[in-house]
């Protein structure tokens, strides 16, 4: 290990300390002891500190013995002339350092320091984002993120990079800023942080700056949609990304807080990130990326700074500097080891997953493609291969560029497809995909299927020649790209007149209404294989999912048509048929050929699943599940929580302490993850009773979900449920809901007692 490193760390460690002591006392001066100290909306309290101790910090004076750990183990910086191994020491200096950027953050929310959401910087990610873009970390669709900290030498060199990493399908978390003179940090309000010697800045850079101002400069959308996500000005901000590394390990991995060799490993293992740092390489920075370093994530800097090459601690190299931007980026992918996959399609503009959250605004708008001023439709159809040519996409009407400025035409899509392996049950599976495959295009934005599309085309990309013929060019590649094994040839016709369009729509609803009447014929008595999804195993070893017609998977991606697609596309995929073999008690929905394959699946942790119960040999769960629905026992019934509901439960824990209960593929009986429309559906619970079972959930998720509740209550013989069942607004402790289930008449009152 250099002593370059070695004392950066050493220093940079230090300075938080000092900066963190004068904080936490000056919040003891303000406020009592006891007063709470933690992030937004999330069970782990001061996460990365929880994962790797154990410890809860969840009060000013939870956070001293923090302080005081830290600094038994920041060492001395080494002697110039002086080689020691370096190593233990450094790594040491950075587990310090960032359990002390995790309090001096955790104080900003308490008002000590700078507001930690400001403008520009969105601060902590709460459980609730985790939860939703973890899934893109467990399904591939994000095979990583990027901490980036300082700046690129101009605006457009950093609107390359996080353009270049886009398209990678990278996340890119930012927080930290280059500074050439240590005394300007504080004129710009940045932390107190000594700047420290540093390394040699490269030529060209700024003065002080961050990588997400100069993106703002260069007029990039930033936020979790476009997947660059501004946390900080300071490098203390970065223990936002390391938090949801750790977070991800215990929600999706199921670690227990403390196994602190296991998360690291976990980390290493499962979780690609690694460390961008830009321009001049501070002591603060040294620090953070020590501490990165413990959790396998590698530093990759363009700077003059020490490069330690040999693996043991990352997958690879530790430190890899002195690379020049037309390379880091895929240095880093290199030497972090991320699996990158990019499919190459014709179009004008950038191409990737993170541009499937661009927004574009009417001021942004060159063309509006169908949406509430104009019919829309989208239709997948199978054909004879004799009728298809590869590859042809024709457009029918007027062009792009024909359009007045900002003005509104209709759209439809038809694509017909052949191959030996198509079925019609595969059409919709390929036509829902419509909406990811052009959302993905860089300046066009689309909302929705079937026939209530709505296209957005910005002025940027109309100008860099997208045209309608490019939306063919786009389905056309990714339906070979993504499903080669069942798409042999594909063609397109776009069509842009009122008369096609119109004429399209009545033969899609005709086509939908004999989908609908065909998957509504699916149920569980009627097939002989379901399929499992393992996709999560990648986070959760030994979970695993059971898919049926009328059970789709917790994370509500895929049902069991998707599931029997993906099959026939990747035979040896995270999807395989599983024979339902003898029931061994149809009530619960347990059967010995599921056994068997769970049983082998979870590599021997689970020996049995019911997928009809609560109580008794629930099915697992990852972390990627839409809700939870838990026994209260008081009220004889089930109440059910969205992951987007921040508040209390009845049960007396908040969605994230329930995930946290249920995931990580453990069997919680009483608890069970699931996709929202579970509720609806007739195998919901029906080991104990069904939906008549149902005594809370949020408004919002009630109103959402109104119909599906009301058709499921209705089948059951409850027609007036849904208004009887209780939310936030009417209780929220089991005691209040348990009278307003009394009042209201509620029919789980009546039903054989759960226990």
């Amino acid at each position: 290990m250099r002593e370059v490193i070695a004392g950066g760390a050493a220093r940079g460690a230090r300075a938080f300390l000092d900066l963190a002591r004068e904080r936490l006392g000056t919040a003891l001066e303000q406020h009592e002891a006891s007063t709470p100290l933690e992030f937004p909306n999330t069970a782990y309290f001061l996460p990365v500190i929880y994962a790797v101790t154990g410890r809860a910090v969840q009060t000013l004076e939870d956070a001293v013995w923090i302080l005081d750990e830290a600094e038994r183990m920041i060492p001395s910086p080494p002697a110039d002339a002086l080689w020691l191994p370096y190593l233990g020491d450094t790594l040491d200096a950075g587990m310090a350092a960032i359990w002390l950027m995790e309090v001096v953050e955790a104080l900003r929310y308490l008002g000590v320091g700078p507001a930690p959401v400001d403008g520009l910087w969105l601060g902590a990610a709460d459980d609730v984002i985790m939860r939703a873009r973890g899934v893109e970390f467990v399904d591939g669709s994000a095979p990583g993120f990027a901490a980036v900290t300082g700046a690129a030498p101009s605006p457009e060199a950093a609107a390359a990079l996080a353009r270049e990493m886009q398209e990678k399908s990278l996340y890119v978390f930012m927080a930290g800023e280059t500074v050439l003179d240590p005394g300007l940090a504080a004129q710009r309000g940045a932390s107190s942080l000594p700047g420290g010697a540093g390394a040699a800045v490269p030529p060209g850079y700024p003065a002080a700056t961050t990588f997400a101002e100069q993106l703002q400069a260069a007029g990039v959308q930033l936020g979790w949609e476009t997947r660059l996500v501004p946390f900080g000005r300071d490098v203390s901000s970065h223990i936002y990304s390391l938090g949801f590394a750790v977070r991800v390990a215990m929600a999706f991995g199921g670690l227990t807080p403390g196994q602190a060799a296991r998360v690291l490993d976990y980390t290493r293992d499962r979780v690609f990130a690694f460390i961008m740092a830009l321009g001049r390489v501070q002591d603060a920075q040294f620090a953070a990326a020590a501490g990165a370093l413990n959790f396998g994530f590698p530093t990759i800097s363009d700077s003059d700074i020490p490069s330690i090459l040999p693996g043991g601690i990352c997958t690879y190299e530790q430190v890899v500097s002195r690379v020049p931007h037309c390379s880091i980026v895929s240095r880093a992918i290199e030497t972090r080891g991320l699996k990158i996959r990019v499919t190459e399609v014709p179009v004008p503009v950038a191409y990737g997953a993170a541009f499937a959250g661009e927004r574009i605004r009417r001021e942004d708008l060159r063309v509006e493609m169908a949406g509430p001023q104009a019919p829309g439709v989208e239709l997948l159809l199978s054909a004879p291969s004799q009728s298809v040519v590869d590859g042809r996409v024709t457009v029918v009407g007027p062009e792009v560029d024909s359009v007045p400025q900002g003005g509104t035409i209709p759209l439809g899509v038809l694509v017909e497809v052949s191959g030996r392996k198509m079925q019609k049950d595969f059409e919709p599976i390929l036509e829902r995909q419509l909406h990811h495959f052009l959302n993905e295009a860089e300046g066009l934005l689309h909302v929705g299927q079937r026939d209530i599309v709505w296209l957005r085309l910005s002025g940027r990309a109309a100008a860099a020649g997208f045209r309608l013929e490019h939306l063919g060019r786009i389905v056309h590649a990714r339906l070979h790209a993504d499903f080669g094994e069942i798409v042999e040839k594909a063609q397109v016709t776009v069509f842009s007149l009122s008369e096609d369009v119109e004429r399209l729509v009545e033969r899609a609803r005709a086509v939908y209404r004999e989908r609908d009447e065909r998957i509504g014929a699916l149920t569980d008595e009627s097939v002989d294989v379901f399929y499992s999804c393992t996709l999560c195993q990648s986070f959760a070893p030994d979970h695993v999912c059971i898919i049926t017609p009328e059970r789709s998977g917790l994370c509500g991606a895929y049902n069991w048509l998707d599931g029997k697609a993906a099959f026939q596309i990747d035979p040896t995929g995270p999807n395989r048929p599983v024979g339902k073999g003898a029931a061994v008690d149809p009530n619960r929905g347990q059967y010995d050929g599921i056994n068997s394959f769970v049983r082998d699946a979870s590599h021997g942790a689970i020996q049995r699943i019911n997928l009809y119960s609560i109580l008794e040999d629930p099915m697992t769960a990852c972390g990627c599940f839409e809700a939870v629905s838990g026994v209260l026992p008081m009220c004889n019934g089930v109440m059910t929580v969205d992951r987007d509901h921040p508040g209390m439960t009845p049960s007396g824990m908040k969605f994230s302490t329930l995930a946290g209960l249920v995931g990580g593929g453990v069997q919680t009986p009483g608890f069970i993850g699931h996709s929202r429309l579970y509720v609806g559906s007739k195998k919901f619970i029906s080991a104990e009773g069904g939906v008549a079972r149902l005594v809370w959930m949020p408004r919002r998720l009630k109103e959402e979900l109104r119909s599906v509740i009301e058709q499921a209550a209705q089948d059951a013989g409850y027609p007036d449920l849904c208004d009887r069942i209780a939310t936030e607004e009417d209780a929220v402790e089991e005691e209040e809901v348990m009278a307003f289930l009394m009042e209201a008449g509620h029919p789980a009152l009546t039903m054989d007692a759960l226990f």
